[in-house]
């Protein structure tokens, strides 16, 4: 990742420490195997901005050819101002508040709901919305004819459904979003619901989505689209189905973990498509929203060494590298490689590497044998380019890491400046 004389104690020098570092090569060759995924003519891919939200690195998924999906209207404003049009920003909402949806109404988003209460309520806000531009614009054209239908969305009133389809998986409870554990989605049994609110407020159901977890054996990908499809059949005017992300990426590189191969997965996908449109009877969109999947292998976290000790039988090495710069592992128990520069020689020791957060869970890696541990050494955390920056806070009033940009053409520029103490506190100065 580290080209020429680009080193990650240079890094560390010019931008400080902790650092989030991503490399713009492996990013566009992660787009780009997203698009070539699945060979059906009717394929969308949808970048989860979630993942990572980072400006630089939104204009070149959109430059990539990638539409964007976003769950809240500061992601939506993001997606925005790196310049996706409005009719590309799919806004996939979960218990989102009336404002949220209002504001996705008046921008012309894309709107996805995952109950029947916010059904409802998306629906009351379409309704008033055409009433004040009767009172207000009588003689001029509405905004239903404003939206693109690239996405199958022409118009106020038009939705798409978050189904549960049952199907859930990935790699820590906390990430499986479909089955019997989660908050997400309109079971099957409620179909019958979800058309008499499509009645009521006169809302044509553009579309349908589901999302089954994160980190799982791809099969479960195939199994949760025919579940997906088999909903899919109780409605009559769809134009395409969103069957979500969680592709697998290997975490496990330094003991020799290999890559699921996408190909199969992605072909069967566009079988299945090709054989639904026909029995549908029209031509239907394909749409996945892959995040982790483009960004993680982007990115590295570098971080410092500040102190060493041995506890009873524990080796302890502190970094700067709190769970409020990296939060995955505490939050998931997450596995990610760590290397150490400059390399070091000598016995393997297992070490416990934690941050600098007042909390016993501040840790980055648990019994991880490592390279004997110095002061000031530099850690790397592999493939942190998703859900890493965005999960960044600012517990314990730590400024959040800046964030660099490897271009391909070999330089290196800031994408992100490190958050100061002025800044934290100006919102709360003043008033």
């Amino acid at each position: 990742m580290f080209p020429n004389k680009i080193t990650p104690q240079s890094l560390i020098e010019t931008y400080g420490s902790p650092l989030y570092v991503y490399d713009e090569r492996t990013f566009r060759e992660k787009c780009r195997a997203m698009k070539a995924f699945c060979p059906y003519p009717h394929y969308q891919v949808n970048y989860a901005i979630k993942a990572n939200s980072n400006l630089t690195l939104l204009k070149i998924a959109r430059e990539e050819g990638l539409r964007t999906d976003v769950s809240s209207a500061g992601e939506a404003i993001a997606a925005l101002t790196a310049g996706f049009p409005p009719e590309d920003i799919f806004f996939i909402v979960n218990n989102a508040a009336p404002d949220e949806l209002r504001f996705a109404i008046e921008k012309g988003l894309p709107v996805s709901v995952d109950s029947l209460s916010q059904l409802e309520t998306y629906g009351q806000l379409c309704a008033d919305t055409r009433e004040e531009e009767r009172l207000q614009r009588p003689t001029s054209p509405s905004r239903e004819c404003n939206r693109s239908s690239s996405r199958g969305f022409k118009g106020i009133g038009d939705i798409c459904v978050r189904f549960n389809t049952g199907i859930g998986a990935g790699h820590h409870r906390k990430v499986v979003t479909g089955g019997d554990d989660t908050k997400f989605g309109v079971l099957p049994g409620d179909i019958p619901k979800v058309k008499e609110l499509l009645n009521k407020y006169n809302l044509r159901l553009a579309g349908i989505n589901h999302h089954i977890g994160s980190q799982y054996a791809q099969e479960m990908y195939l199994i949760g689209a025919k579940a997906l499809i088999e909903i899919a059949r109780s409605f009559d005017d769809l134009d395409f189905l969103d069957f979500g992300g969680g592709f697998y990426i290997p975490y496990h590189k330094m003991d020799g973990e290999k890559p699921f191969d996408l190909k199969p997965v992605g072909e069967e996908l566009a079988r299945m498509m090709h054989d639904f449109s026909i029995e549908y009877g029209k031509p239907l969109t394909c749409m996945v929203e892959p995040g982790r999947y483009i960004a993680a292998e982007c990115g590295v976290l570098l971080g410092t060494v500040t102190s060493v000790k041995q506890i009873g039988a524990a080796h302890y090495a502190g970094s700067d590298l709190g769970f409020s710069t990296f939060a995955r592992p505490t939050l998931y128990d997450a596995y990610h490689d760590i290397k150490v520069y400059p390399e070091a020689a000598g016995k393997a020791q297992v070490t416990h590497l934690v941050g600098n957060q007042c909390e016993t869970g501040d840790y980055i890696a648990k019994n991880r044998p490592l390279p004997p541990l110095a002061e000031g050494d530099i850690i790397a955390v592999q493939d942190a380019g998703a859900y890493g920056y965005s999960m960044a806070s600012q517990y314990n009033m730590r400024p959040r890491p800046a964030e660099a940009l490897i271009c391909e053409n070999g330089t290196v520029k800031l994408i992100r400046r490190r958050d100061t103490c002025e800044g934290m506190l100006a919102n709360m100065q003043g008033l």
